[in-house]
Formats: C-alpha cells, sequence, structure tokens
C-alpha cells in the first residue's frame, strides 16, 4: 500500500501554506522535482533507444557492445535516485499499514512522523555516503572498468544529489506538520 492519492477523492492541496520559509521551500522542490521527471522520462526513454540499439546491432551486425550497457545504466542510476524525492513527495513509495485500521487517527499522524523521522535519518546517512564516495571518484580520477571508461563521478554525484533531495522532501514531511500545515 501506499500514502498517495485515493481514487474518488480530490488531490491534496498543497500542505504549506503562505510565506513561511517551510512553504516556500516546499513550493521550489515541487518545481524541483517536477523538472526532473520531466528528464528522467527522456533519459528511461534514451536507456530503452540505447539498449535496443545495442542488441540489434549486436545480433545484427555482431557489432562490440563498448558504451551501450554502462550509458543504460548511468541513466537508469540518475533516473532512479533523482526523482526519489518527486516519489516522496507523492507518498507514493511502498509501505506497511498493518496497524493503520487498529490506530486513531491521531496514532497514525504520529506514526507517519516517526516512520518520517527514521527515513530522514537513514537518508541522511545515506547521502552523506554518497557525497563522500562521488568526492573520492572525483579527486581521485575513478572510471568504470570498460574500454568506454566514464568517470563513475557522474553516477555517484547522480546518487548523492537524488539523496539530498529525498532527504530535503523527508526533513518538510516532518515540519510540516511541526509549523501547522497538514500532512498528506
Amino acid at each position: 500500500m501506499m500514502h498517495g492519492p485515493i481514487a474518488g477523492q480530490p488531490e491534496a492541496a498543497p500542505t504549506a501554506t503562505g510565506t513561511s520559509p517551510v512553504a516556500v521551500l516546499e513550493r521550489t522542490l515541487g518545481i524541483c522535482n517536477n523538472v526532473i521527471v520531466v528528464f528522467a522520462a527522456i533519459a528511461l526513454i534514451a536507456a530503452c533507444v540505447i539498449l535496443s540499439y545495442s542488441v540489434l546491432g549486436r545480433a545484427l551486425f555482431h557489432m562490440a557492445n563498448y558504451w551501450q550497457d554502462e550509458a543504460a545504466v548511468f541513466l537508469l542510476v540518475g533516473a532512479t535516485f533523482m526523482t526519489s524525492a518527486y516519489v516522496q513527495g507523492q507518498r507514493g513509495h511502498v509501505s506497511i499499514e498493518a496497524f493503520v485500521g487498529l490506530l486513531s487517527k491521531r496514532a497514525n499522524s504520529v506514526r507517519l512522523w516517526l516512520v518520517d523521522l527514521a527515513s530522514f535519518a537513514f537518508c541522511t546517512f545515506f547521502a552523506w555516503k554518497s557525497w563522500t564516495l562521488a568526492h573520492e571518484a572525483y579527486v581521485d580520477g575513478q572510471v568504470s572498468n570498460s574500454m568506454w571508461s566514464p568517470p563513475l563521478a557522474i553516477p555517484y554525484g547522480l546518487m548523492a544529489l537524488g539523496m539530498t533531495l529525498l532527504c530535503v522532501q523527508l526533513l518538510l514531511q516532518i515540519l510540516i506538520p511541526l509549523t501547522g500545515g497538514s500532512r498528506r
């Protein structure tokens, strides 16, 4: 199950209103996420085209496969991590809701807040380690082991940036109920 919109019910309005820093950050992140989703969709299509070209090239013309697999993986890694904040903003990540029916509305609200807090702690650690990995790959000039040898700082940097955006989204979901906004 997920926390997303329920069929037949209107979409939730923005959760933080006004010109408070939290509301401005939420709107800014929402715009950023919508732009990222468009580019991620293009990246997914590009990965499909690249892999199809690779398969056809090998099957029909016995061409070598130097760069296609890695390019597709880089595109998929970027699309996956960069859209994680958008998915979290829609409450689209998979969650187990075994206790929802047993708990009161207030208890469920506290449960969601605690889950967001635990997720934020984990994702913050993951983002920090991702940034150190990206920095290390950049400084050391690390490249992949293929003939193409693209820099590993590219996928590591996309992973770190995507996890940072996810942390910002989770932080907003933690702060909004504390500032009087409504939870999605």
